[in-house]
This record gives structure tokens, C-alpha cells and sequence, in this order.
């Protein structure tokens, strides 16, 4: 275990991520009693450059006057490379003492997110606001994952990153058919057997980007939640793709029609194998306390400090589930 021991982000239940256009509010009630975790108000993609003021004052409206209950609730503002993305800002967080999180779309470099964090704490600061609001950045660019590492140190605001295929698709000019789905011609060819047949497999493309953010979001103590899957009338083509997501250490993924927003909270919920485990790991800890042990051991395995804190979160996030 290494000496420097990195702070973990603020701990929200993070397994479902509804999109929700900010020009169509009424959507907004629906979403406010659905399922999902996590809730964000979309100002960029969704909204088209006319509609964008009235977007904004459609959120504020919906943040003050709506009962999200104990939703998260996260804005997604436009590009620091347009002239809405101040007023997104300014305009919400002024007036909304309701929101938890901002998502800032198309991260290229650490200064992005520093921009947005020096707007933020000032407007904090002049509104006397006392939730302090967290972020989660979009790396959607080739830019951006050559930069994954040091985005994920750029503020202490940060809590999580979001692996956005489609517009990492364009980024990279990666050929790729269903949003977040595989392309049937990126696969591998095997040996020819004794009748000289040969077999072709499917294999994922994007399982190398999402194991980088994954593992800078994991190293600083971040969120790592998968991007859109396009065809919401696909249920086992989103589900497997969540399942590859989980497998790899994602905490969740967006949700961008609400049939699917049931499919990540079943794909993202610890198991009872894996509860019981983490109970038993909480439990042999607490033991060893009592017995004035130094080290502490499960089942003829020691367990380090990393294990005692993924048990802790996990229950965490079980308690989470049980209370939403």
C-alpha cells in the first residue's frame, strides 16, 4: 500500500444517470419520481441554440418549484467553448439552491475544469450558499483522455467522470454504428483448427478509454459512470454494455430514456454475496480491534486498508439503495 492515501470524493449512489432536456420541462416531474439515482438538466446537446435561454429559465423554474426528493440533482452546462456556458452558470446557480452537481461537457485539460470551479466559489461565496456544489466532467474527446490523468486532480469539487462515447467517437473518427454499441468489424480471427474452419469474435472498442478513465477516476478517488447507449429499444444490448462497464469498475451509466434507467439499477446493485462480504470484512476489522490485533485477516487473507474502505463504501451505498 502506498503512503500517500488519496481522499475519496463526496460518496453519492451513482448507479442510474437520467438525461433530461431542459427545454421540454414536462419531462421534469416524471423525472423527478423515477428510479434514478442521479438526475441532470441538460443545457448543451439536447437543447437547440434558440431554445437555449428558455431552457435555462425552464430548469430554474423546475429546481425551485419541483420536489426532487433526495435525487441528485446535476446541471449540464454548455462548452467552455461557447458564449452560453457563463450564464448556465451564473443564471442556475444563483438561483437555485437546490442543485447538487454540475456536469461540464467536452473536458480537454485541467484549466477547464479550474474555470468553472473559480465561477462557481465565487458565486458560492457572494450568495452565502451552504451546499457546496460537486462536479462531474464529461471526457469525450481525444484531448481530454490524453489528459484524463491530471483532469481527475483538478479540483476538489470533482466526484466523478463520464466516458462519452458518441462524441469520443468523433473525436477519434472511430467507425461505430449503435452509440455506445460495438462494431460487428472490430473483432479477432482465430487459428484454423484441423479442418481448417476458422471462428471470428466480436470484440469491444472502446474497452481501452474506458479502462484509462476508469482507472485515473479510481487512483483519485473519483466516479467512474459509462456514457449513453443510443438505441433505448435494445434492453440486452444496454444491459450488456453496462455489464461490461460494471465488470471493468464503473459505479453506473446514463440513462437517456427512462426504460432504461431500471436496467442500470439492477446492473449497478451490490449483491448479497457481495454485501455479506463486505459485512464480514467490517466485522473481522472490528475483531481485531477488540483483540488488539494489528493486522487484520478474512478467511486466510489479509486485508489491507484499500479493502477495509471498498467494504465501508459498499455498505454505504446499500444503505443508500435501502433508504432511496
Amino acid at each position: 500500500m502506498s503512503f500517500t492515501l488519496i481522499e475519496q470524493a463526496t460518496p453519492r449512489l451513482h448507479r442510474s444517470e437520467l438525461a433530461v432536456p431542459g427545454s421540454n420541462p414536462g419531462l421534469f416531474e416524471k423525472a423527478a419520481v423515477s428510479k434514478a439515482d442521479i438526475v441532470f438538466l441538460d443545457l448543451e446537446d439536447a437543447v437547440a441554440p434558440d431554445d437555449k435561454e428558455q431552457a435555462r429559465k425552464n430548469i430554474v423554474a423546475g429546481l425551485n418549484d419541483i420536489n426532487w426528493g433526495k435525487k441528485t440533482i446535476m446541471l449540464r452546462i454548455n462548452g467552455l467553448d461557447t458564449h452560453y456556458m457563463y450564464r448556465d452558470v451564473v443564471d442556475v446557480v444563483e438561483a437555485c439552491p437546490r442543485l447538487d452537481m454540475i456536469l461540464i461537457p467536452k473536458v480537454g485539460v485541467p484549466q477547464d475544469v479550474y474555470a468553472i470551479d473559480v465561477l462557481v466559489t465565487q458565486i458560492e461565496a457572494a450568495k452565502k450558499r451552504k451546499k457546496r456544489i460537486g462536479f462531474e466532467v464529461l471526457i469525450e474527446t481525444a484531448l481530454g483522455m490524453a489528459n484524463v490523468e491530471a483532469i481527475a486532480q483538478s479540483s476538489k469539487r470533482l466526484e466523478a467522470m463520464s466516458f462519452g462515447v458518441a462524441d469520443y467517437a468523433a473525436s477519434t473518427r472511430a467507425r461505430t454504428t449503435v452509440i455506445g454499441g460495438v462494431n460487428p468489424e472490430y473483432g479477432v480471427l482465430t487459428d484454423k483448427d484441423a479442418k481448417g474452419k476458422r471462428d471470428y469474435y466480436w470484440a469491444d472498442q472502446w474497452h481501452a478509454a474506458q479502462t484509462r478513465m476508469m482507472i485515473a477516476c479510481r487512483a483519485y478517488g473519483l466516479r467512474p459512470i459509462d456514457g449513453p447507449f443510443g438505441d433505448f429499444g435494445d434492453p440486452d444490448g444496454y444491459t450488456a454494455a453496462a455489464k461490461r462497464a460494471a465488470v471493468l469498475g464503473y459505479e453506473g451509466k446514463w440513462a437517456i430514456h427512462p426504460a432504461q434507467i431500471d436496467l442500470a439499477n439492477a446492473v449497478f446493485t451490490p449483491s448479497e454475496a457481495e454485501v455479506t462480504k463486505a459485512r464480514r470484512i467490517i466485522e473481522a476489522m472490528k475483531q481485531a480491534a477488540k483483540d488488539g490485533k494489528g493486522a487484520v485477516s478474512l478467511d486466510g487473507r489479509m486485508i489491507d486498508i484499500a479493502s477495509i474502505r471498498m467494504a465501508e463504501a459498499l455498505l454505504d451505498k446499500a444503505k443508500a439503495m435501502a433508504e432511496a
